[in-house]
């Protein structure tokens, strides 16, 4: 019977990543379709799915494979190059684990700080990328100004998508539901 619940709690786990990648991705392609998901200025309605680990540690997988699936076909597109695939899905990967470390961390009964990580992560890590790769003035105020456009683009989709996301999902307690 132990064998049976555990086998049975890695296959709901397999499933909620692969299903979260799958979104990711098909979020993030929809967005490329008008211009959104890849530059210095991007509203990746995918991002708002990065509040997720503050429900479900199958968030990290998830996310990371969505981004790095997400990049991948971005730089198949020629939307993007080669090191947003390393640059982007390391982001990904770390906004991914620090929010869900901190995803008991709630105020009004909200994960805020999950919620920033995605922010803060692209917003330097990304914002660096493109000072250093996509641009030809490599200042810090170039990079500055990079890091804010990516961090304001984040911010919308993260916060202001990912927020109610969060309520959402977990008012129908979806995932406390899987988990049992």
């Amino acid at each position: 019977m132990e064998t049976q619940n555990k086998t049975r709690k890695t296959l709901i786990y397999l499933a909620q990543a692969a299903i979260i990648a799958a979104l990711y991705t098909a979020l993030t392609i929809a967005a490329a379709s008008v211009n959104l998901a890849y530059g210095a200025v991007q509203f990746r309605f995918s991002e708002a799915l990065t509040i997720l680990p503050a429900l479900t540690a199958a968030a990290i997988p998830g996310l990371t494979v969505g981004c790095l699936l997400s990049n991948w076909i971005g730089v198949s597109m020629g939307l993007t190059g080669p090191v947003d695939i390393l640059f982007g899905t390391a982001a990904t990967l770390l906004a991914a684990i620090c929010s869900y470390l901190t995803r008991n961390v709630k105020f009004k009964g909200l994960p805020w700080l999950s919620s920033l990580f995605p922010v803060v992560f692209n917003a330097v890590i990304v914002g660096f990328e493109i000072t250093l790769f996509f641009t030809d003035e490599h200042t810090l105020v170039a990079f500055l100004t990079n890091a804010a456009l990516v961090g304001l683009g984040q911010l919308v989709c993260c916060v202001g998508g990912g927020l109610p996301l969060y309520a959402a999902l977990n008012k129908s307690r979806v995932f406390s539901r899987l988990q049992a």
